[in-house]
């Protein structure tokens, strides 16, 4: 029986890249099925299905955005009864053991429904992928006040919204995720939905967090770690900044702007239990 499904989306990705994402995924003890989901105008991708017979190629012949192309696999998870889904990014690579050592966790862990690495850069540097519910503000200053002046004011809030605070040494449940690495319990997703599909992309994975964080745990799991290229989109394309501007408006119409009490309790009880005395 398929133990973990994986879901990589493509969208004209270089060769390479996809090759060593592909070659992280399928390098494991597990039983898995890895989809590739292809966004991308062509199927100039589709020899790269050839790799592994675990290989399922998906051809969508057109952009259907980052979350309902991973709806597609996802749906697959579910109808298989596959007990674990992996939502990877495309720039996503690492050793052998991580997924064993994430299974073996959420196999112990039945309250846990959805599961992170520590993630670095390519040079080793860590990345804060988890952080606190956004409120409008935050979004804001971090997209167009990072600069200057205001830089120290940014990274003083960072401190406390990415919870630097705490080291990212240790085990620890938070609210939100970033979508480059989820590793997912399917029985959940049952309960509380998949990706939100009016979401292009961006925000997708703070919609869909927080609902799983409603429904169970989301673990921070720092005994392993994974890379993450990363390259900040909607700094670098205005197209992309439309998007990610659009998905905020849809994030807080959804869960509310100013006034979001579940937000704030939610935040104000994840500071508390990991130990954070200061202002919020």
């Amino acid at each position: 029986m398929t133990q973990l499904n994986i879901s990589i989306v493509l969208y004209k990705n270089p060769i390479a890249q996809l090759e060593k994402a592909i070659e992280s995924a399928l390098n494991t003890d597990l039983d898995v099925r890895l989809y590739l989901i292809d966004n991308s105008p062509t199927d100039f991708l589709k020899g790269l299905s050839k790799f592994d017979s675990r290989i399922v190629y998906i051809f969508n012949n057109a952009n259907l955005g980052f979350g309902k192309a991973h709806n597609i696999a996802i749906r697959k998870s579910l109808e298989e009864n596959v007990p674990y889904h992996l939502v990877l990014n495309p720039d996503v690579y690492f050793e052998k053991g991580v997924l064993e050592k994430l299974y073996n966790f959420m196999e112990e862990n039945k309250d846990v429904g959805l599961i992170m690495p520590k993630v670095l850069y390519p040079d080793g540097k860590i990345q804060y992928v988890c952080k606190l519910l956004p409120t409008p503000i935050d979004l804001f200053r971090r997209r167009f006040l990072n600069f200057g002046i205001f830089k120290n004011v940014i990274e003083k809030r960072n401190y406390v919204y990415e919870l630097r605070f705490t080291g990212y040494n240790k085990i620890m449940n938070v609210p939100f995720v970033s979508g480059c690495f989820m590793f997912i319990r399917t029985s959940v997703l049952k309960g509380v939905g998949l990706f939100d599909e009016r979401f292009f992309m961006y925000l997708e994975d703070t919609d869909i967090s927080r609902r799983i964080y409603r429904a169970t745990r989301i673990v921070y799991y720092p005994y392993v770690h994974v890379y993450h290229e990363y390259v900040r989109g909607s700094y670098r394309n205005l197209k992309l900044l439309k998007i990610h501007i659009e998905s905020a408006i849809k994030y807080f119409n959804k869960w509310g702007w100013f006034n979001d009490p579940e937000r704030d309790r939610i935040n104000r009880e994840v500071l508390d239990k990991l130990g954070y005395k200061g202002e919020y």
